[in-house]
């Protein structure tokens, strides 16, 4: 099972190429054989899965019962756009140009491990995201960490 966290500044090169950090590479499954699957995120960032963690999920969707309407909505929302990349000799990656319009991403991009996937950001866009309020931190880990 992969592993991934910390954040990381890094920077895409002039053809939308990503080299991942040596931590998440080294956290890679070496199952995955270093295909990732691109997809875009619920929010403006994109999602970056080794092709095992992937699977998993690609199972769950693609197991709902196609003739109902919310599961075909779901899946079709989901799957729209996802690509398989693989990493090259320099630990890098393309990106494709429409995933890049839609995070905002350019030079400057922020990733974050996020346990089983990697998050891919703008870093303005991404300090949106944060919470700022330290208080409502404390209390969403209450809500959720000490059930």
């Amino acid at each position: 099972m992969a592993f991934f966290t910390s954040e990381y500044e890094c920077k895409l090169d002039a053809k939308g190429r990503l080299v991942l950090p040596a931590r998440i590479k080294a956290s890679l499954p070496e199952t995955s054989g270093g295909e990732l699957v691109v997809r875009r995120g619920f929010e403006p960032c994109l999602v970056v899965y080794p092709f095992t963690e992937y699977k998993k999920i690609y199972s769950k969707i693609a197991s709902l019962n196609e003739f109902n309407e919310e599961y075909r909505k779901l899946q079709r929302n989901f799957f729209r756009g996802n690509t398989q990349v693989e990493l090259d000799n320099n630990g890098r990656f393309l990106i494709p140009k429409t995933m890049l319009r839609y995070a905002s991403l350019d030079k400057d991009v922020i990733v974050v491990g996020m346990g089983n996937r990697i998050e891919i950001w703008n870093p303005e866009t991404y300090e949106e995201y944060l919470i700022q309020d330290q208080s409502e931190f404390s209390k969403l880990a209450e809500k959720y960490l000490t059930e």
